[in-house]
């Protein structure tokens, strides 16, 4: 497609808006009406977050905040999902796909009346996003077949990205926040900081006047296993169809409620406004709703949320427990001996679907139907599956005994402060009982799931990942060699971003890392959705994880908020604040 034809997309992409302030509008469909301004929205969290600097830690509990201070280049539109101009209020795609040169907002400004330009931009991408070292930064997918993508100055409100080669999904990926230079440069490799320094910037006991952001809200006050409350940025860029200046609330809070059964009694007792449920909760809140109580509970099928899944370890420090992990056969004969429909009934009330494979079953763009893949609950296939590999003894207590004499004996890690892993876990360790495979139950808080697996120190885990309308957007993820690919973590590099250890993987995962490397600049979007139709599969037959249920997105606001929309799910977390306002 020649540069000029590009352009012109990306400008008929783009509609009207080409100056700051930009004007939400077009969002009648959902609800969405002209608020009034003022009130104070109070949403559960579910720990303290370890950090408030949001490239410094994978923390989903600093993610939710993160959000609310900061914005991106682009973003989603709330009715559509397709992206969407922000801090970038224009952009054209050049030479091939291979150039981005993105035009910034005029007149935006930091949350302490700084102005926003293209320095904040380049800083935040080179010592955070592209930046190894930056615990939460994302470099691989600045790496194009081992050559790096550039980015540089043009002027002070305009950025160029400059690819070796194209990639399709580029653009849906510059969704990352952008930070203040003019509040972290000592912190940045161009002032002599280390790569790492990064990482202690804005710890948790920093005064909350250094936390600068561009998004709806500042942050006001932190107090550590309480409450974080936000305040309304008087610089806010965007106003609503009326011209009124967003966000209407003039603060948000949010309460650190670790259990899930406490946020439903702070929610009832009219002491949260907001929350997101599970299937096990619907069917007591909805019934109260029917009754009369003062909110709604709004159901919906779900393209983000996240999907649970059990992993084994390939790498497991029992070397005879990673060897029966790291063979196919016995991932396929777990499989049997997961009850799915159980699963949905008891634990989601039936508010939840068969999952996909990396997919989401509603994503019409990528999904491949591998449903039939996960086969039907057997517990005599899953028997018989295992003595076919050579798991046939078993000692006096029926355990099966693995090569070397020892119990087929394993830990499942999960998180004990949610609503769905203690059941889910339950389950498995009943079933699994009944082929031989005992399981002991290892219960920890959800917050430390991902950092664990990371860690290598677990055997088999209870977690899930949130899934995105584009697959290569979860690269880190399913691809081999991926920072979050941590089932197999002989594959990774020693540095995030370098090429993976592909002599370290197994056939079908050389494939998958093939795979994914092809569809990164695959231009043609029917070959791009043959490339991941082609990973789903090879996904559902080797099992690298196996998902388990796809759930709804549920959530329930007091009837004292307008505004809240809830379509295809939460982008993550609690979107759309700016447009929720106080009745």
């Amino acid at each position: 497609m020649h540069a000029r034809t590009l352009t012109l997309l990306t400008l008929a992409l783009l509609g009207t808006a080409h100056a700051a302030p930009k004007k939400v509008t077009g969002y009648g469909s959902l609800g969405v009406v002209s608020g009034k301004s003022g009130g104070t929205y109070t949403l559960p969290l579910g720990d303290s977050p370890q950090s408030l600097f949001y490239y410094g830690a994978i923390d989903n509990n600093l993610g939710l905040i993160s959000q609310q201070l900061f914005d991106g280049l682009v973003e989603f539109n709330l009715a559509t999902y397709k992206i969407e101009p922000a801090l970038a209020e224009s952009w054209t795609i050049t030479e091939g796909g291979t150039v981005y040169t993105f035009k910034l907002r005029q007149g935006v400004k930091w949350s302490d009346g700084q102005a926003f330009n293209a320095d904040d931009v380049i800083f935040t991408y080179r010592n955070m996003i592209m930046n190894p070292e930056s615990r939460a930064g994302d470099p691989g997918n600045f790496k194009l077949g081992g050559q790096n993508v550039t980015i540089s100055r043009v002027d002070a409100m305009t950025v160029r990205f400059t690819l070796p080669r194209p990639a399709p999904a580029f653009l849906l990926q510059q969704r990352y926040f952008i930070m203040p230079q003019h509040k972290l440069a000592r912190y940045g490799q161009e002032s002599g900081a280390k790569p790492g320094d990064i990482n202690t910037a804005w710890p948790t006991n920093v005064a909350e006047t250094e936390v600068i952001g561009t998004g709806p809200f500042r942050l006001s006050n932190y107090t550590a296993g309480q409450k974080v409350t936000l305040t309304r940025n008087p610089n806010y860029w965007k106003v609503d169809a009326a011209g009124k200046q967003l966000p209407y609330l003039d603060r948000l809070e949010f309460l650190i409620i670790r259990d899930p059964q406490a946020q439903v009694a702070q929610f009832l007792a009219g002491n949260l406004d907001q929350l997101n449920v599970t299937g096990a909760q619907f069917p007591d809140l909805k019934q109260k709703e029917v009754a009369g109580a003062p909110f709604r509970v709004n159901r919906s099928t779900a393209l983000f949320g996240s999907p649970p899944f059990v992993a084994y370890n390939f790498d497991a420090k029992n070397p005879a427990l990673a060897k029966v992990f790291s063979d196919v056969r016995f991932r396929r004969a777990m499989q049997s001996a997961v009850n799915r429909e159980r699963i949905i009934d008891t634990v989601y009330n039936g508010l939840a679907s068969l999952p996909g494979h990396g997919v989401a079953p509603v994503n019409k763009a990528f999904y491949a139907n591998t449903t039939r893949q996960l086969g039907s609950f057997s517990l005599e296939g899953a028997n018989s599956a295992l003595d076919a590999m050579g798991l046939k003894k078993r000692n006096a207590a029926g355990i099966r005994l693995l090569p070397n004499g020892q119990p087929l004996e394993l830990d499942l890690t999960y998180g004990t402060d949610s609503a769905v892993y203690p059941p889910i876990a339950t389950i498995l360790q009943s079933d699994f009982a009944k082929v031989g495979v005992k399981v002991n139950l290892k219960g920890i808080l959800s917050s430390r799931l991902l950092a664990t697996g990371q860690s290598g120190d677990w055997e088999m885990i209870l977690h899930a990942f949130g899934d995105q309308p584009d697959p290569e957007l979860r690269r880190p993820i399913w691809q081999p060699g991926g920072s979050l690919y941590y089932w197999h973590r002989a594959p990774q590099p020693a540095r995030d971003g370098d090429p993976a250890n592909t002599a370290k993987m197994a056939s079908w995962e050389k494939e998958i890392y093939d795979i994914f490397n092809k569809a990164a600049v695959e231009p043609n979007a029917a070959t791009r959705k043959a490339l991941y139709t082609r990973w789903q599969l090879i996904f559902a037959q080797n099992l690298p994880v196996t998902p388990i249920a796809k759930p709804e997105n549920i959530g329930a606001v007091s009837n004292r908020y307008g505004n809240y929309v809830y379509n295809l799910g939460v982008i993550p977390g609690y979107n759309p604040v700016p447009l929720i306002y106080q009745k």
